[in-house]
């Protein structure tokens, strides 16, 4: 079940929000003037099976960066609606 987590009163001014979703915690933050175009800033999410994101994506319009390689991996990147950098990564 998804809810909202409060943060700690030390953390609380500084914006963005937490959630829980099962035994996992995400940790949202926010930043005011920045270029998300620029940023490397990004989430990264490991999947068992790169292709069909790839193909589900492309069939979406959405275009695809390529990436540094890595060792091992597949991986590639795509900036969401708000510019936001996101990367599918998949064991090879």
């Amino acid at each position: 079940m998804l809810g909202l987590v409060p943060k700690p009163a030390s953390l609380a001014g500084r914006g963005g929000f937490w959630l829980r979703l099962g035994d996992q915690e995400i940790h949202v933050g926010t930043e005011d003037g920045v270029d998300r175009n620029r940023t490397k800033a990004h989430l990264a999410y490991e999947v068992d099976h790169i292709a069909p994101w790839r193909e589900h994506l492309i069939q979406q319009g959405v275009t695809l960066q390529k990436s540094v390689p890595i060792p091992g991996v597949k991986r590639f990147e795509f900036r969401d609606p708000f510019g936001n950098r996101l990367e599918r990564i998949a064991r090879a």
